[in-house]
């Protein structure tokens, strides 16, 4: 059905709000989106396509029809499928507070393992092997985060080793999941040193406990105070998240009975979509708008895809 693969990373630049709609009874009104499994931060494959299909669809009238023919067309849905897919965005490394650095990009065997077979989906070079690191224990490729010998994230001391083979992984990320401009040179030393391996099940905990929850209330207009009940929490991920999703294209799709003739092969439709077409802006290094809360500067995204070379 596809047949062109990629691999597209997706960096968290401010708190993102990918919403799963209220909950009765919980702490947080309004959690993000999970993995059932693994409780996990995810971002669904249809909230990805919507949110770059709107991105795409504000770029304005001129490139409405490119935009059909590459996500499907917007009225008549039934006339035929759009050519473009993609997988649902899984966590790769989350932020952790750290008494050294500020803060670490903490990722597990299990995310680099997920990571590893999409790469060998998309027929991208990982010349890697993936660590292991038990309960307790952590790998580092930064002896400066250390504390007396001892690695401090949030309230917990972990014990410590330097990995050269999560050195390797760590500069792999940095040639590939983030953009390559000078803008985020810093969070591409950072993440090349201050990448941590722990545990899945110390790495569970973080993400399940370390998340940005806010508290929001509605102002009356005229008092200028706050309504009484109508407080209520939001839940975000937190600004450095790294997540990634599987890119999928197929040639182009046309309602039955159309003539096929000049239609885009699927090599044509990731080209235009990741490098951009005439007046259409590529999505290689763009930042989008993913998820709720956008005026108050939520939900900001830029993409970095790798795969086709």
């Amino acid at each position: 059905m596809f047949q062109e693969t990629r691999i597209a990373f997706l960096y968290c630049v401010s708190p993102v709000h990918m919403g799963t709609g209220t909950t009765v009874g919980g702490l947080i009104d309004n959690p993000i989106q999970r993995e059932r499994h693994t409780e996990h931060p995810m971002m669904a494959g249809s909230g990805i396509k919507g949110a770059i299909r709107h991105d795409y669809w504000a770029q304005g009238e001129a490139n409405r029809g490119l935009l059909n023919q590459l996500f499907g067309p917007d009225q008549s849905a039934a006339d035929h499928a759009g050519a473009i897919s993609f997988g649902d965005g899984q966590l790769l490394a989350f932020p952790v507070r750290c008494a050294k650095a500020g803060y670490v990009y903490a990722t597990s065997p299990l995310l680099l393992a997920r990571l590893r077979r999409a790469l060998g989906l998309a027929k991208v070079e990982s010349d890697w092997t993936i660590p292991s690191a038990d309960s307790g224990e952590c790998r580092i490729v930064n002896i400066d985060l250390m504390t007396n010998n001892k690695l401090a994230l949030e309230a917990y001391e972990l014990k410590p080793q330097i990995d050269p083979t999560l050195k390797t992984i760590a500069e792999w990320l940095a040639k590939n999941a983030l953009p390559q401009t000078e803008h985020y040179a810093y969070f591409r030393k950072k993440i090349e040193d201050d990448l941590v391996l722990l545990s899945d099940d110390e790495l569970h905990y973080f993400v399940v406990n370390s998340t940005v929850v806010e508290p929001h209330v509605k102002i009356d207009d005229v008092s200028g105070t706050a309504e009484g009940g109508a407080l209520f929490y939001t839940e975000n991920l937190p600004p450095e998240s790294l997540l990634f999703t599987v890119l999928m294209t197929s040639q182009e799709r046309y309602k039955r009975g159309e003539s096929p003739e000049n239609r885009m092969d699927a090599t044509q439709i990731i080209t235009a979509l990741v490098d951009g077409k005439t007046d259409w802006q590529p999505l290689q290094g763009r930042m989008v708008q993913f998820g709720g809360d956008a005026t108050t500067g939520r939900g900001q995204i830029v993409c970095s895809i790798v795969g086709g070379k």
